[in-house]
């Protein structure tokens, strides 16, 4: 039960580091983190779309996030590396950060949901589902989707091929919730996988009678 507890422990403040950094590191185009325990302290790896207001002139700012997520969070001797997005139209988190700032600019739920859509389709993806919540348009709350190609919805092609990733923001007529989901082809398994068989070497034995028979 212990053992139980203990990733259940670490599963919620890697969810409490993530929930942080999203709202610390919005300017910078955060597109969400990886967490490696080493024998030496935690390893983290944030990735965002500009890395260098993150990193600060001379490596202040890193410097300052890891202080405070090592005082915070109470993680030893934190390790943070941060990696550019090459594609952000194709990371469900820059896309729900984006909606987000979108909406709280005045833009309208659903012409930014629709923007995101066309851009997260160029960008090459199989399929898009963008899902936004909260008291739209009246006092009762109630969602709106918006998919494009495809979106697998079970089994082992969908824990492969989609990415997917949520944000809230606080408006004047209330909560609203974002949901973003993404398929993205590289990540599909072939459906045929071709094995060249390589040619049998022939052994000394095959060899002389292959030369008897020519004689």
């Amino acid at each position: 039960m212990s053992a139980i507890k203990n990733l259940m422990k670490n599963y919620t403040k890697n969810a409490e580091l993530d929930e942080f950094l999203q709202k610390e590191l919005a300017n910078a185009g955060y597109g969400g983190l990886d967490i490696l325990k080493t024998p030496i302290g935690t390893r983290i790896t944030i990735f965002a779309t500009r890395p260098g207001l993150i990193i600060g002139r001379r490596g202040t700012g890193i410097k300052a996030l890891t202080s405070m997520i090592e005082e915070k969070f109470d993680l030893p001797n934190p390790q943070i590396s941060v990696l550019e997005v090459e594609v952000p139209e194709l990371n469900p988190m820059i896309m729900c950060n984006r909606i987000a700032r979108n909406v709280i600019r005045g833009r309208a739920f659903r012409r930014a949901s629709l923007w995101a859509l066309n851009s997260i389709m160029s960008a090459g993806a199989m399929g898009t589902e963008i899902t936004v919540s909260g008291k739209l348009r009246s006092d009762r709350s109630h969602y709106e989707k918006h998919r494009a190609g495809i979106v697998p919805k079970s089994g082992n092609i969908k824990s492969k091929t989609v990415k997917e990733a949520t944000t809230d923001v606080l408006l004047k007529m209330g909560l609203y919730g974002i949901k973003v989901k993404i398929a993205l082809k590289d990540l599909l398994p072939p459906e045929v996988e071709i094995i060249e068989k390589k040619p049998k070497e022939a052994t000394p034995k095959e060899e002389e009678s292959d030369a008897e028979t020519q004689e």
